[in-house]
């Protein structure tokens, strides 16, 4: 049994070796800009909308209603980021009980590479909102004295979210692996229900825990817009 879907090679493209990780992470990223142009290709007033322009619609606006209670405010670039990362974890998770698909959340490299994204977005959007001088200023609070220990703790954010997510991907692919060993019969069932049940809710904190991080870097900016 392969504990990383990065050592399984499906096969090369120029000399360059495909795992699974990166193979599957293309499949996501297809699924869901095929479905996203697919659903939205009539997106027009006069065009009264379908079973699933209804469904995504409900997504969306389920993932913003979170957002606004988070940060307490409406905030498109959160939504369109925190969007993002919900869904194409969440499908990865879904795509589990294709037979043959390997999660690439499964791979220590991607969500260390989501993490990633959330540690380089907190900063950007927090300039953005706030200015470079306001946002390093935050590193500063509530004195000199906690600069380091300000940057160790924004940090280790990444480093836990990352970890979070592969350990409970993965946690779950071994336990099924030894259940099947034991009753092939019964447990796939029952695993293939829990397995979609912890990845929505992996994908909901993962997004949620994003949010919170960007908002709290771009919390302070928003009562200087409002008094203008």
């Amino acid at each position: 049994m392969t504990l990383s879907p990065d050592q399984n090679i499906l096969f090369e493209i120029w000399g360059i070796a495909i795992n699974a990780t990166v193979f599957f992470t293309w499949v996501v990223m297809a699924l869901l800009t095929l479905a996203a142009g697919l659903i939205t290709r009539n997106l027009r007033p006069d065009v009264p909308p379908g079973r699933w322009r209804t469904t995504l619609e409900v997504i969306v606006l389920g993932i913003q209603s979170q957002i606004e209670e988070v940060s307490g405010r409406r905030e498109d670039h959160l939504l369109y980021f925190a969007g993002t990362l919900f869904l194409f974890v969440a499908v990865s998770n879904l795509l589990l009980v294709v037979p043959g698909f390997t999660p690439p959340t499964a791979s220590l490299s991607t969500t260390t590479a989501l993490a990633l994204s959330v540690l380089i977005a907190v900063p950007l959007f927090g300039i953005t909102s706030r200015g470079l001088g306001g946002y390093l200023k935050t590193y500063l609070e509530p004195s000199v004295v906690m600069l380091p220990f300000n940057i160790i703790s924004e940090a280790s954010r990444s480093i836990s979210l990352a970890i979070r997510l592969y350990g409970n991907i993965m946690s779950g692919a071994v336990i099924a692996a030894i259940l099947l060993s034991i009753v092939p019969f019964f447990f796939p069932v029952v695993m293939d229900v829990l397995g979609l049940l912890t990845g929505m809710i992996q994908a909901y904190i993962f997004a949620i825990l994003a949010t919170v991080y960007i908002s709290s870097a771009t919390a302070s900016s928003q009562p200087k817009k409002d008094t203008q």
